[in-house]
C-alpha cells in the first residue's frame, strides 16, 4: 500500500504561481513513477505531468508544457509540481498518482495504482 497525500492547492489570480506537494507512505517511493493529473468541475480527470522512478524522465501535456514543472525528492518520499504563469483553465482538481510498472509513458488513469485525495486549484481572471 501507499498513501498518497497532496497539498498546496488554493486560489490565485492568472499569471501567478502555486507549488503542489504529494507526500507518499507505506511502500518504497523510489519504486514508483509518479504523476499528476487533473479534473475540472463536470469533465474527465487529464494527464497533466510525469516523473520516472530516479526523476531522469519527465513527460508534460501539451497544454502545461513550459509552465508546469514535475520534480521528485526520493529522500523526503515527495513528489512537485510547480505550475508557473497559471491560467483560468488550469482551474481542477489536482490529484496525484503512483504507478508500479506503468504500460504507458505518460502513465494513463489505468496505469496508476495509488491515487491521493486531490487538492482544489483555483485560478481567477
Amino acid at each position: 500500500q501507499v498513501q498518497l497525500v497532496e497539498s498546496g492547492g488554493g486560489l490565485v489570480q492568472a499569471g501567478g504561481s502555486l507549488r503542489l506537494s504529494c507526500a507518499a507512505s507505506g511502500r518504497t517511493f523510489s519504486g514508483y513513477a509518479m504523476g499528476w493529473f487533473r479534473q475540472p468541475p463536470g469533465k474527465e480527470r487529464d494527464f497533466v505531468a510525469a516523473i520516472s522512478r530516479s526523476g531522469g524522465s519527465t513527460y508534460y501535456a501539451d497544454s502545461v508544457k513550459g509552465r508546469f514543472t514535475i520534480s521528485r525528492d526520493n529522500a523526503k518520499n515527495t513528489v512537485y509540481l510547480q505550475m508557473n504563469s497559471l491560467k483560468p483553465e488550469d482551474s481542477a482538481v489536482y490529484y496525484c498518482a503512483a504507478a508500479y510498472f506503468p504500460t504507458n509513458w505518460p502513465p494513463v488513469l489505468s496505469d496508476c495504482d495509488y491515487w491521493g485525495q486531490g487538492t482544489q486549484v483555483t485560478v481567477s481572471s
